[in-house]
């Protein structure tokens, strides 16, 4: 919290209403100047806009997913999210002051991160098609169900690996926001993004790296994929 206001997931940059995130669509939300009704109406219909783009991008990549191998289709999405990471790193380092310079105050922050989160945000959900594709072509008729399981049980463990990475990352580089007392205004804790750089290049080069050393890895090892 920062004087009164809530943010979400992510660095955020100012302004009235809600507010954009780097790194998919979340939200933060201005307390004191918006309802709760409000707030739950930008959220919902912030999530439907996200699901439609995803719907969207699973409807424009069917084809180039059915007929390339699983490993070339996770390799472009790993290499896809790696480029429009790029934004938001360089946003922290003010990439936005410039752009918004030269474009006369359009290629803004604001304007930046919605058209990134806006190509990024389906990505996380295209990059499951491929493993349900693999379940459905590979595994045996009678054994479908118990394949799909264990890999939903994968997919919970690498979330809990995530977390617990983040948790990590976050006591390795210190970032805090400016806190203020309600009553008093007065600063509690003094706002420190002198890390935040640091972290994005680290937490970019881990999503980088870990997919494409499995892929690698896969490759030396003979692994067949479909």
């Amino acid at each position: 919290a920062t004087g009164g206001r809530v943010a979400v997931g992510g660095w955020w940059m100012a302004g009235d209403g809600w507010r954009v995130a780097g790194g998919g669509w979340r939200v933060g939300l201005q307390v004191g100047r918006q309802s709760s009704v409000q707030c739950a109406y930008s959220l919902t219909h912030t999530r439907y806009l996200d699901g439609t783009r995803t719907l969207f991008g699973m409807f424009a990549f069917r084809q180039f997913m059915a007929e390339r191998p699983i490993t070339y289709v996770v390799g472009f999405l790993t290499l896809a999210g790696f480029m429009l990471s790029l934004p938001t790193l360089g946003m922290s380092m003010g990439l936005h002051v410039w752009t918004s310079s030269v474009t006369g105050g359009v290629v803004d922050a604001r304007f930046i991160a919605l058209v990134d989160t806006a190509l990024e945000s389906p990505l996380g959900q295209i990059a499951m098609i491929p493993m349900l594709a693999w379940i459905a072509n590979s595994a045996p008729r009678q054994l479908k169900a118990t394949y799909f399981a264990i890999m939903a049980s994968f997919t919970n463990l690498a979330l809990s690996a995530s977390q617990l990475g983040t948790k990590y990352v976050n006591q390795w580089y210190t970032i805090t926001r400016e806190i203020r007392d309600p009553a008093t205004q007065v600063v509690e804790t003094v706002a420190n993004y002198s890390d935040l750089t640091a972290l994005l290049a680290t937490v970019i080069a881990i999503g980088l790296v870990m997919p494409l050393s499995g892929l690698y890895l896969a490759k030396r090892l003979g692994w067949q994929s479909a």
